[in-house]
């Protein structure tokens, strides 16, 4: 650690007055001064002597298990190790609202935070804070796994450390094909009722004007619909979440303009040809594909509820049979597989699908977990933690387990070419991919790579179909070179794009909505723009730029 962290505490101090965390003060919650603490690893061999209880913090989704030792997989985890973990459990939708308190609260605040996904702003606040400590020694030392993981894939080890050197986050790592096959490329996948198209004797569209035309179809033969399929409730040609990542529509826009779209729906960047950073919203492409979007609206062919449903009544009304259009990262998740197919990437001045930032190099997530400055025995904490990236444990945290007391497993426990156990994911039928891995998996900090598969695990059946819809839907159609890579900036330039972004994104989202709802004249997009510089755009995009040509001079050298 940076030897001015006792600075830092003393700071911190002196900004809240008698603490070093926000309101706290209890002056007997002895803190971790961040310097390395050397333990015998021959210690830290699992399963321990004694039973050792560590605390961490984590979050669960709704509806799934709220007590995380009544998973199998952390009972298992128990067994191997002997060691205990006293955990805080935080339903995820509250997540956001409890963890800020939680992490400023020494007193009550855990050993680790196992599903921090922590973003760059938080994970260096408070790490400058002293509130969590930096991991690379004890990486090095005490976590095997991760360190056979960063030696295999040095990018990972680079993008997890900071401009002072330091890893103050534990990295979830997902590798499902690579490049532009990669799973990651496309979050927001469309989806096409085929089962109707059949029915109506159409054709999947592969224009805007064939899309609307069977929007149209969808619309004037409702009844037909209806009564072919006994259909409970009304016929919704399009529906979608405007502005929630998977469920957006705007990966229709892609083919306006220059075909840049909205793929980065956090920040609204993409990268040209040239390597210059750009705003998409700002694009001639999203100002015509909105305004396209505003006339599929005002002809009723979307969803009225598109605009403030949540997931639950998006997935029933999928579930009821009523859709012909839907978003989703898998149509499973929102109605079937046996009567949908992909919608193809539409033309409309060109045809084009800008891929995920940060896609190229697999799923990625630096801020994952965290140990705080409250650890006793931080080399243990890592230790356990370590076993998250174990190559057969990280399946299971991921995507679920075998051998459960309920109606269904995740995995069957079999054995590869070698005679070795192997996970083999067991099929989903009906099942909701996502549904039934909450109800199973715990996430947290995991390193899943390509050459995983057919050794310690299987390819989940979900994760090939989708490959391959990839492969074969939208990677033709992947023209661009570049993706914003993901960057590790400073504290000082994290924060600011943060504030930037905040004001930058909220009048994106908020237009967004409006516009394709209620329409907008040429004079309201002329503010449109001048507000986003108000906002400090440009300052916004001269940071990203900053980073993608220091990204690009480093890995060129």
């Amino acid at each position: 650690m940076k030897k001015n962290q006792k600075m830092a505490f003393a700071l911190a101090a002196l900004a809240f007055g008698t603490s070093l965390f926000l309101g706290c003060k209890d002056k007997n919650v002895s803190l971790n001064s961040g310097d390395i603490q050397k333990v015998d690893p021959n210690e830290l061999a699992f399963p321990l002597k004694e039973k050792t209880v560590i605390s961490g913090l984590t979050s669960f989704p709704p509806n799934t298990e709220s007590n995380p030792n009544n998973r199998t997989i952390f009972r298992r985890l128990q067994e191997k190790t002997n060691v205990e973990v006293k955990w805080t459990a935080i339903q995820s939708d509250q997540w956001n609202d409890k963890i800020t308190l939680a992490m400023a609260n020494p007193k009550t605040l855990a050993d680790f935070v196992f599903n921090a996904s922590f973003n760059d702003s938080s994970l260096l606040k408070y790490a400058d804070q002293g509130i969590i400590i930096p991991l690379e020694g004890y990486i090095d030392s005490y976590m095997p796994n991760l360190k056979a993981v960063f030696d295999k894939y040095p990018e990972y080890r680079a993008m997890c450390t900071d401009s002072n050197g330091h890893i103050w986050g534990l990295p979830w790592i997902e590798q499902l094909g690579s490049g532009k096959e990669a799973i990651q490329v496309i979050d927001n996948m469309s989806f096409i009722n085929k089962k109707w198209l059949d029915a109506l004797g159409l054709k999947v569209p592969n224009t805007i004007e064939e899309f609307e035309k069977v929007l149209l179809e969808f619309k004037n033969k409702a009844s037909l619909l209806q009564n072919k399929f006994k259909i409970d409730g009304s016929i919704i040609p399009m529906s979608f979440i405007m502005n929630d990542g998977g469920q957006d529509p705007y990966v229709l826009i892609n083919g306006f303009g220059e075909g840049y779209g909205d793929a980065d729906k956090g920040r609204h960047i993409a990268v040209t040809d040239n390597r210059k950073v750009i705003c998409s919203a700002t694009q001639e492409g999203f100002k015509k594909g909105t305004a396209w979007l505003h006339k599929l609206y005002e002809q009723g062919l979307i969803d009225p509820e598109a605009f403030t449903q949540e997931w639950s009544t998006y997935v029933s009304k999928g579930k009821s049979g009523r859709y012909g259009v839907c978003f989703s990262w898998d149509v499973a998740n929102i109605a079937n597989l046996a009567d949908w197919v992909p919608l193809p990437v539409l033309k409309a001045d060109v045809k084009n699908l800008t891929a995920q930032n940060g896609s190229f190099t697999s799923g990625f997530d630096r801020g994952r977990c965290v140990v705080t400055a409250v650890a006793k025995n931080p080399a243990l904490v890592c230790a356990w933690l370590d076993q998250m990236y174990d190559p057969f444990q990280s399946p299971q945290n991921n995507w679920g387990t075998y051998g459960e007391d309920d109606e269904f497993d995740i995995f069957v426990l079999g054995k590869n070419k070698a005679g070795k156990d192997m996970l083999k994911h067991a099929p989903l039928g009906t099942a909701s991919p996502v549904e039934v891995r909450e109800a199973e998996s715990v996430n947290g900090p995991l390193a899943i790579l390509d050459e995983y598969y057919g050794v310690y695990v299987t390819c989940p059946d979900d994760a090939k179909y989708r490959l391959d819809w990839i492969k074969d839907y939208f990677t033709p159609d992947v023209n661009e070179k570049y993706v914003y890579p993901n960057v590790f900036m400073t504290r000082e330039d994290t924060e600011e794009v943060s504030n930037i972004q905040a004001d930058v994104s909220k009048a994106i989202n908020t237009a967004k909505s409006d516009w394709v709802m209620n329409g907008f004249t040429d004079q309201d997009w002329e503010n449109f723009k001048k507000k986003l510089e108000s906002y400090k755009l440009d300052k916004l995009l001269s940071i990203f730029q900053k980073y993608l040509d220091s990204y690009y001079a480093n890995i060129e050298n």
